[in-house]
């Protein structure tokens, strides 16, 4: 049955799977990056951002292991084979952020409350996909364009690994691969938190969905019929794509990202049922709802500017050790944790 399918179909159905992973770790693992920020400023918990560093660490791993294999080249990743722009890392991530506070929810959180039910969140990835599009190739797409020309740096190197291999003698997969150990060891570097089994189960999961991405998509760029991108999950212009390929098919046509929304979404439902936590739910604020319409449109703007969001920037683009995504994802957090203190303390110091 699989040889029937078009190269597209084939990607789709890669996203789809990593996508499905996704959206059950999110729903029964609790997995969130805007949660885990929370935790740790307010609640004095860091489990939540120890699952994102495991996640980033035991991708990375899978990553270049497969590399070593060669199953994948990391050279042919989007985020290597992107401009490396760090003014548009660190604007786009601090957007990002803060419009994720302001919102409740970044894209791939907002996808995940959807599969439960959240007609708010639903209005989040609405807006957000067409924010995205509006700076990717509608009017703002030339001041995009033109920002990040003139901002451009070339460090004779296409990532972390290549760059501290370069200056060491080291094979760069090689580097790549101690590099994301570390990470790992960083994470699991808590007692309290390698007790937590369910919580470096889900962490193990999405790595795998990020790496299934890259290696599904390297297979289908090698063997297939069709000039195919080596990506993996990311959740900005996939919105928008989305939104072209339900409304048109022709216009947008399938695509990886179309398949890893739609699995997000179907891991999302089928996560929330299991827990028995569907339920729909609805905006009574019209101040609420102003508030994520803005964070939307922020997220959406900034994520494009930033060449990806939480998921796109902050896990599979650290799979690789991409230039760009710890300035992204350092901008992000900091975005948040602006945001998350105008929400709940306000900006006017104690007296």
């Amino acid at each position: 049955m699989i040889q029937h399918l078009s190269d597209a179909w084939l990607v789709a159905l890669i996203g789809f799977g990593g996508g499905m992973l996704l959206g059950l770790a999110a729903r029964l693992g609790r997995f969130c990056t805007l949660g885990a920020i929370e935790d740790y400023l307010y609640q004095g918990s860091d489990t939540r951002l120890r699952m994102w560093a495991l996640a980033i660490g035991l991708a990375g791993i899978l990553t270049f292991a497969a590399a070593l294999a060669g199953g994948f080249d990391p050279a042919q990743s989007v985020y290597h084979r992107a401009a490396f722009s760090p003014l548009a890392h660190i604007v786009g991530g601090l957007l990002f952020g803060y419009g994720m506070s302001l919102a409740g929810n970044c894209g791939f959180g907002a996808l995940a409350r959807a599969g439960g039910g959240d007609l708010r969140s639903f209005v989040i990835v609405l807006v957000m996909g067409i924010a995205a599009y509006i700076a990717l190739s509608g009017p703002l797409a030339q001041l995009r364009v033109t920002l990040v020309e003139a901002t451009t740096l070339h460090p004779g190197a296409r990532g972390y690994a290549d760059l501290i291999a370069l200056g060491n003698g080291g094979a760069e997969l090689v580097t790549g691969l101690a590099i994301c150990t570390a990470i790992t060891l960083a994470a699991l570097w808590s007692r309290g938190f390698v007790a937590e089994r369910a919580a470096l189960f889900w962490s193990a999961m999405v790595a795998i969905a990020i790496v299934s991405g890259w290696i599904g998509t390297q297979w289908i760029a090698e063997t297939g019929f069709r000039a195919q991108a080596v990506a993996s999950h990311t959740f900005t212009a996939p919105l928008g794509e989305t939104m072209l390929f339900v409304m048109t098919s022709s216009g947008g046509g399938i695509s990886f990202g179309v398949g890893s929304v739609a699995g997000v979404l179907a891991g999302a439902f089928a996560g929330s049922l299991l827990k028995g936590h569907f339920r729909w739910e609805a905006c009574e604020d019209p101040r609420e709802l102003k508030r994520q319409f803005l964070g939307a449109i922020l997220m959406g703007f900034g994520a494009v500017l930033a060449l990806g969001c939480t998921i796109g920037q902050g896990i599979s683009a650290m799979s690789v050790l991409a230039l760009g995504a710890p300035l992204t994802l350092g901008a992000i957090f900091v975005g948040a944790m602006i945001g998350l203190r105008q929400l709940i303390e306000g900006f006017s110091s104690a007296s």
